[in-house]
């Protein structure tokens, strides 16, 4: 009950905010060229956006490099244009030419459409100065978390941009089609930002307090259109594709498998706010192979999804539950790991529809289903997997959301019959309440989660609580979770299982007159995780606590975008299980183990704004019963605008007591990545990883011959790092494991 009004009371006491004046929006039925010229006299009398306010490297004045903004719409298309001024002469920075870029220390303008006007999802399309072109979509208020933008979703719109001497223009063609909006609105909510990487200024045009995101919701401003809109016309996409692949499996000794493909997606508008999305044979070998990381964790590693099938609404699905105990994650579906190479790899899938959407301002909905093939190789039968699930939002900016997912088997074996396997089932139902106020100084989720498997019942559940609070000066955060020990979300992610944790975290700010820093301060934080966490007060002991770690810290951002971060740690370590610490196959520490070390944890980013800069983390001390030395990293020159030379990298020495093995872990990762043109894109990713005994290759040429419609070919290479013995073969370093090229063909067509 104390919870409960806690959070009534959080969810209530929000500050009235004034509301800006808005941008007025006016129809036009003057044909406009996309060519970054203001030739058509629609814009002269177009209302403007200006008076830009600084966002950083402070938000009490307004930008040194101004912004001008106009709009206007017809029939079929939203238009923008925007002139950039600047502050004098001046060079431009851009990541390269590949589209979909990001990052703090480029030049660009990007427009959020929150066209529900939920503060809480929004579209977004921006350019820089080269005409690049970047579309993504905003979830959970853009609060703070990397994956509130995702630059995955893809859709059809045009832009034109120009440099000129004393400033750079741009123009955008945004078609209605590409957005999901409700008829009848006589506004949306809408900001515009710009990144102006000579001042290293960032500026809005709707105020946000800098102690929030850059691409906050919850300070838009009306975009008033002359007249509601009506409801967009017929929106159907078909993407079909072709795709040919040549496999050669050198470790299981069989010839060349040739293979060819066809399949289709379709996107389909049921209504003005709800997608359809089917698919029926998809292929995703488009999408880039996951970068290789040294695991020297007890517990599975998380990577984001990245096809385009699932990202739309994505978060209605993949937020419930909260940090490593997701019900719902996407990557279980069509996925499989190689067992010879540790890759993740593509597993068949026969067809699927996902509906997702709104059905008015304050309900979400969303429904998957999809049929996956059977992987011999890997021993999977044939599986469905179906989710439903609707968020219902409350008060100013906060919702509730509940959960179903079903995963049932087809086939009682590999080989089998194509029968339902009544007793091969698994499904999870949960409740999620999502809290965010008015003036987004308070953010939270509180959820409880159960999972069903045949006879499994006892102790099933997964529950938590996140709440933090955000001012000028002050960042506090709580985290409390309590994961049963038989909770098994199968289509899900759980890093562990059968633990209580509480997790609060406590920074305060200093922002100093500075031409070097721009703000800086400590920070205090503990993570205690125990199945039974008690205190014996008598002799300073926890009792049942497996893990904990404690943080002095101290972080620092800089007028130039420089960041540095510093915690002196201490952590422990109880083993409820063998763990081998390299993670190699050697000697196990023993279970009912215990370990207390003390280590240094930190992390230096550089001004990115350079053309060769860089980022460096290191993680060394203590380290179980011995001692770790840990950097990690990435290097990186950018040949400005056609290509960028990468090198990541990751170093651990490891040095354990006999008879435990030493070890010295390495993982290089250099990385070509040239942009011919604004449609032409080669990259190529070499993976060096000593710890697995494996070297991957994989080359992906990409051309856009017209919007969302591409041609790719990938190369994908694996070897022998080392001499090994694997199953009585002995196997020779740069020996081939496995080898295969794609060549894959998509047309994104409209009707």
């Amino acid at each position: 009950m104390r919870l409960f009004i806690l959070i009534v009371f959080v969810s209530c006491s929000v500050i009235c905010q004034a509301q800006l004046p808005g941008l007025h929006i006016n129809k036009t039925d003057e044909k406009i060229t996309i060519d970054a010229e203001m030739n058509e006299a629609v814009w002269k009398d177009a209302e403007v956006a200006d008076k830009f306010k600084q966002f950083f490297p402070f938000d009490s004045s307004f930008a040194k490099a101004q912004t001008e903004v106009r709009m206007t719409y017809d029939d079929n298309n939203i238009y923008v244009f925007a002139i950039m001024h600047n502050t004098g002469p001046r060079k431009y920075v851009t990541p390269s030419l590949r589209r979909d870029f990001r990052g703090e220390a480029n030049d660009s303008f990007v427009v959020q459409f929150d066209t529900f006007k939920d503060n809480t999802n929004s579209f977004q399309f921006g350019t820089n100065p080269f005409g690049v072109q970047r579309e993504g979509l905003v979830s959970n208020g853009g609060s703070g978390a990397q994956s509130d933008l995702s630059l995955n979703w893809d859709n059809v719109w045009y832009s034109e941009a120009k440099m000129l001497d004393d400033r750079w223009v741009c123009e955008f063609s945004i078609p209605f089609r590409s957005l999901r909006y409700k008829d009848g609105l006589s506004s949306w909510n809408i900001n515009f930002y710009r990144i102006d990487s000579h001042n290293a200024e960032r500026s809005t045009w709707s105020p946000i307090p800098r102690n929030f995101p850059l691409i906050s919701l919850a300070f838009m401003r009306p975009l008033v259109w002359d007249k509601p809109l009506s409801k967009p016309g017929e929106n159907i996409t078909i993407i079909p594709y072709l795709a040919a692949r040549s496999n050669k499996n050198y470790l299981e000794g069989k010839p060349v498998d040739n293979a060819a493909s066809i399949g289709v997606d379709a996107k389909v508008a049921i209504g003005p706010g709800l997608n359809l999305d089917l698919t029926v044979n998809p292929d995703f070998s488009q999408v880039e192979v996951d970068q290789q990381v040294t695991n020297l964790d007890r517990f599975e590693i998380f990577f984001p999804e990245r096809r385009q099938f699932f990202l739309e609404n994505a978060d209605l699905f993949s937020d419930f539950g909260g940090e490593g105990a997701r019900p719902f994650f996407s990557r279980r579906i069509g996925v499989t790991r190689d067992q010879s190479t540790g890759q993740n790899i593509e597993n068949p899938i026969y067809f699927g529809a996902r509906l997702s959407g709104k059905i008015n301002n304050n309900l979400r909905v969303g429904l998957l289903s999809m049929q996956a093939g059977q992987d011999k190789g890997n021993g999977l039968p044939s599986t469905n997997y179906t989710v439903a699930t609707f968020q219902h939002k409350i008060f100013a900016r906060s919702n509730i959301g509940v959960i179903f997912i079903n995963k049932q088997a087809f086939q009682d074996s590999v080989g089998g019959d194509f029968l339902i396997a009544p007793q091969k089932y698994n499904r999870v139902v949960g409740l999620d309440y999502n809290l965010a106020s008015k003036d987004n100084k308070w953010n939270g989720k509180f959820y409880y989660h159960r999972s069903f498997t045949n006879g499994q019942s006892d102790s099933t559940f997964a529950m938590g609580a996140r709440l933090a609070y955000n001012t000028f000066k002050w960042d506090i955060s709580a985290t409390a979770m309590n994961i049963g020990a038989n909770y098994n979300p199968e289509v899900g992610f759980v890093r562990r299982k059968n633990y209580i944790r509480l997790a609060p975290t406590i920074w305060y700010n200093f922002y100093p007159k500075s031409k070097l820093i721009n703000s800086h301060g400590p920070g205090f934080d503990f993570d205690i995780i125990g199945n039974k966490v008690y205190f014996d007060l008598k002799k300073i002991r926890l009792f049942g606590v497996t893990d904990y770690d404690f943080n002095f810290m101290y972080r620092v951002r800089f007028q130039n975008t420089a960041q540095f971060t510093m915690r002196l740690r201490q952590e422990y370590v109880y083993l409820f299980s063998s763990f081998d610490p390299t993670n190699t196959g050697s000697e196990k520490l023993q279970i009912g183990t215990e370990y207390i070390n003390n280590l240094v944890v930190a992390n230096f980013t550089s001004d990115a704004r350079k053309r060769l800069f860089f980022d460096i983390a290191t993680r060394s001390g203590e380290y179980f019963n011995g001692h770790r030395l840990n950097l990690v990293g990435s290097v990186n020159y950018r040949a400005q605008p056609y290509a960028v030379l990468s090198l990541n990298f990751s170093y651990n020495k490891i040095n354990l007591p006999a008879p435990y093995k030493s070890a010295e872990l390495v993982l290089i990762g250099p990385r070509f990545d040239f942009t011919f043109s604004r449609s032409l894109f080669w990259t190529t990713f070499v993976q060096y990883n000593n710890q697995i005994n494996n070297i991957n290759i994989n080359s992906r040429l990409q051309w856009r011959f017209r919007p969302v419609s591409d041609l790719f070919i990938s190369y994908t290479d694996n070897y022998f790092a080392s001499d090994e013995l694997r199953e009585g073969v002995q196997y020779q370093s740069f020996q081939p494991k496995l080898r295969a090229i794609v060549v894959k063909f998509t047309y994104w067509l409209n009707l």
